[in-house]
């Protein structure tokens, strides 16, 4: 069938359909204009944007399975220290227990846990991820974006994953950074000597 025989059929079947009147065609210049209440509800979503300090990003995640050791340090940490953290020899300051926890609860949790630690000046710590070996839409998904999202907290030294006895491949051992207040006691210390 031609282009021409398909127009002249459709204009056969649209012989009796009568045109819309002006008064019942939608203006669809003020139909998707925005409420009032969708104005506020987008403001105030841009605002907790903007004071939300928390930098982790929820995007894309190398995906580790379950049974998968984390481990990370930075440089200048020395191998004696990273052996130590890795055998559990260090004692546990604190710790944060992220089961039960959806993908963005973990991330506000694990965040304010560093920057608190960091603050009060714990050293050592423990969080446990869990394996997720039944996670959905992933196994072990909150386990690989803390793997992520550890090494993007200045804070944090180093990390490995735990002991058996502490949560083996569902936790991590943690090693942050002296805080300010500690490196000034650490520099009069050494001074004096």
């Amino acid at each position: 069938m031609s282009k021409n025989d398909e127009f002249e059929l459709f204009r056969r079947e649209m012989t009796d359909v009568t045109p819309l009147t002006s008064d019942d065609v939608a203006d669809i210049r003020t139909a998707f204009t925005p409420t009032l209440a969708q104005l506020e509800r987008r403001k105030a979503a841009e605002q907790q944007l903007a004071d939300d300090v928390n930098f982790l990003s929820t995007e894309y995640v190398e995906l580790v399975d379950p049974a998968d050791l984390l481990e990370f340090r930075r440089d200048g940490v020395q191998h004696g220290v990273y052996k130590r953290l890795r055998l559990g020899q260090y004692t546990i300051e604190a710790s944060l227990n992220l089961h039960e926890h959806s993908l963005r609860q973990a991330r506000v949790a694990l965040f304010e846990f560093i920057q608190d630690c960091h603050r009060t000046g714990v050293r050592s710590a423990l969080v446990i991820h869990g394996m997720g070996k039944h996670s959905k839409p992933h196994p072990a998904l909150i386990k690989s974006y803390v793997n992520k999202w550890l090494r993007e907290l200045e804070p944090v030294m180093a990390f490995h994953s735990a002991q058996r006895h502490h949560g083996g491949s569902g936790a991590v051992y943690l090693m942050l950074r002296k805080n300010a207040e500690q490196k000034l006691l650490n520099r009069e210390r050494h001074q004096k000597r």
